[in-house]
């Protein structure tokens, strides 16, 4: 997926975790992230306080959804999922992607992952990997210091 850009429909999950929301839902009012991770992937675990922080920190001015991409076969497991989502207290809407729909169609292919999105949809930052967090906080305040003006 290029910069700017438009956010993709949020279709083609196997399930939802959390609720469910749209793109339609999301684009307008504020800027969204959209976060990659897999059960299987250990610096996803690492980057799920980060994720949560940014959610609680954000929660008037950022959207957070979160897209579980599987890896391998054991990513597949629909109550590991969730066991693993609860443990790390992730509340956002989390799209389990089983069939890599929302995955292919943004061309991503790596967890963890991070999309941000302004409020108009257009695709404004991407970053694969673990670290970058300080990065990923700037990008997501210049896009919200962006709407405010």
């Amino acid at each position: 997926m290029r910069l700017r850009e438009s956010m993709p429909e949020l279709t083609g999950a196997t399930s939802w975790i959390n609720g469910e929301v749209t793109r339609e839902q999301l684009v307008g009012e504020k800027p969204t992230l959209l976060h990659f991770w897999a059960v299987s992937c250990h610096l996803c675990k690492l980057g799920m306080t980060n994720i949560n922080e940014f959610r609680d920190h954000y929660k008037d001015k950022l959207n957070v959804v979160s897209i579980h991409m599987p890896r391998k076969e054991e990513d597949m497991d629909e109550a590991l999922i969730l066991s693993l989502a609860h443990e790390n207290g992730m509340i956002q809407p989390i799209f389990v992607d089983g069939e890599h729909k929302l995955s292919d169609a943004m061309e991503n292919k790596y967890v963890p992952a991070y999309y941000v999105f302004d409020k108009e949809g257009r695709l404004r930052h991407f970053q694969a990997g673990s670290g970058g967090m300080k990065m990923l906080e700037k990008r997501i305040n210049r896009v919200i210091d962006e709407m405010e003006k």
